[in-house]
């Protein structure tokens, strides 16, 4: 009566299920146990909440804690007491250090049974199997000591030979290393290894106290003001919280045969408050579709970049379904101009970096600490013909925003906003001619050491004047000129290929930013002059 007796034995597990449902007892045998596991583990159910990470400034210096990925484990990273106390870009060798003797996202065997096996005929092999396990859970060996294991992923703050931070897999341990760490192995590893299928947004400003700032010329001043009522420079006491400005004046190519009076010169300030964008978004790996043939096309660049949708080597999962990495912020400036610039050589304008900008600030996401990389390039450019003097003054105000965006419908596409307006505060135009003067700044944005953004974000002033004239036989004329100055903004840039470092496909060129340009009358006028008539002999 074989099949009434299978029907009692459903009867009785599913009798046996409820009861470990309800209660939380442990105390059937081991095959109910891993029979009731089994059934709640195929069991469709919802599908999990996609995890919420929050993206806030990393507590500064050694505070900052490291997160690893168990590379066996699958799923995103956790916070981890092990340090990078070495690190070596071009071999991928490093030296793991721990607080705690033994590794802090174990991934320990199945416990040991703590019943004995119900069918005899297990044997050796069971015995064997129990042994291997808690061989395994016990730290009897060295190679229980040892902090990390092949397949794991560190992402680590900047570190001694990491400036830019790290963000590597493991591929060997090679064993102990001087004051107690372990040697390591290691080879680039991609953001959505560590992110997997979780959600994080935000924006983060930048301290500005922690901005490396190098003069390129002589008398260039600095200034910042940050929380706590803390500032710096001869401005600081005057800025908005989380500021930075740079005072710069500099002479610039005067025009040949121009006056001593006529000496070409530009002064002023730019003041930034920069914010570091970023997004990611796992939903692609939470719900285990398959993307690989979700790459429709939308223009050239934008389809190269899906054009390989195998996951990297370094990594775990699929591609991400969304991501945004970018730079925004607060602009104001406020720069004169005067004199008599010299003539563009070649049509090429004059180009004065005066400062270069650093920093790697750290913003947590999550467990996860994302090093960004800023660079800044304040500079000065003056186009002219070298035929008009002017002494005009522009105060400039507004903001910006940068960046490159992914999604699976149009891969990669460039972000370029700026929303600026100027008013004049100075305005002689003397002669025919044209000049342009910037007061801008070049940024590169990227991670790890990657450069994922370049921009070059160039507000600024334009003056233009033309002249007529009339005349008659009697030696009478007359002369009227117009002049006219402009304010304006042009934005230029391109998404480089290492943005793929969150884990997106390859894309193989450059995809330009677009060029922003957009300009505005600040103000104009006109004059006419009637000089006296010739006196005849």
């Amino acid at each position: 009566m074989h099949r009434p007796k299978f029907k009692s034995h459903a009867v009785l597990s599913a009798i046996a299920l409820a009861a470990v449902l309800t209660t939380g007892c442990s105390t059937d045998t081991p095959a109910t146990t891993d029979a009731a596991a089994s059934t709640a583990s195929e069991s469709p159910g919802p599908a999990a909440a996609q995890e919420q990470l929050a993206v806030v400034s990393a507590p500064s210096g050694a505070a900052t804690p490291t997160a690893v990925a168990d590379g066996e484990g699958g799923g995103g990273a956790k916070k981890s007491s092990l340090k990078v106390a070495s690190y070596d870009r071009k071999t991928g060798r490093a030296v793991i250090t721990s607080r705690t003797p033994t590794k802090p996202t174990a991934r320990p065997s199945a416990p040991p049974s703590t019943t004995a096996p119900a069918d005899p005929s297990a044997g050796a092999s069971g015995s064997s199997s129990a042994g291997a396990s808690a061989s395994a859970g016990a730290p009897s060996g060295p190679s229980a000591q040892l902090p990390v294991a092949v397949g794991d992923i560190i992402a680590s703050a900047p570190a001694p030979g990491a400036p830019d931070g790290v963000l590597a897999k493991v591929t060997d341990v090679v064993g102990a290393a001087g004051n107690g760490g372990t040697a390591v192995e290691t080879e680039p590893a991609k953001l959505n290894s560590v992110l997997g299928a979780s959600k994080a947004e935000g924006e983060v400003p930048v301290d500005p106290s922690s901005v490396d700032v190098k003069p390129l010329v002589n008398g260039v001043k600095v200034s910042w003001a940050k929380t706590g009522d803390l500032h710096f420079g001869p401005e600081g006491a005057k800025l908005p919280l989380g500021s930075l400005r740079l005072d710069v004046g500099a002479a610039i190519a005067t025009a040949e045969g121009a006056p001593a009076s006529a000496a070409a010169s530009v002064e002023g300030f730019v003041q930034l408050a920069p914010e570091v964008a970023f997004s990611y978004d796992g939903s692609a790996d939470a719900d285990g579709s398959d993307t690989s043939d979700a790459s429709g096309t939308t223009g050239d660049a934008a389809g190269s970049a899906r054009a390989d949708s195998t996951a990297d080597s370094a990594g775990k999962g699929t591609s991400p379904d969304g991501a945004f990495l970018g730079l925004s912020g607060d602009w104001a400036s406020k720069w004169s101009l005067k004199g008599r610039a010299a003539g563009s050589t070649d049509g090429q304008p004059i180009r004065i970096p005066f400062a270069e900008l650093h920093s790697d600030p750290v913003i947590q996401v999550g467990p996860i600490p994302v090093v960004v990389n800023l660079d800044l390039t304040c500079y000065i450019q003056v186009n002219a013909d070298g035929k008009v003097t002017v002494d005009v003054e522009q105060d400039l105000k507004g903001d910006f925003r940068v960046g490159g965006s992914f999604s699976w419908a149009k891969g990669w596409t460039p972000v370029s906003e700026s929303d600026m307006t100027g008013e004049p505060l100075k305005t002689k135009v003397t002669a025919v001619g044209d000049v342009k003067a910037a007061l801008g700044a070049e940024a590169t944005v990227g991670l790890y050491g990657t450069v994922g953004v370049t921009a070059d974000l160039a507000p600024y002033v334009r003056a233009h004047a033309d002249a007529s004239a009339e005349g008659s036989a009697d030696g009478t004329g007359s002369a009227s000129g117009a002049y006219a100055l402009y304010g304006g903004v042009d934005l230029t840039g391109t998404l480089n290929f290492q943005l793929t470092i969150f884990g997106t496909p390859v894309f193989q060129t450059k995809i330009p930013l677009g060029a922003l340009h957009h300009e505005w009358l600040l103000t104009e006028g006109r004059a006419t002059t009637s000089p006296p008539p010739t006196k005849s002999g």
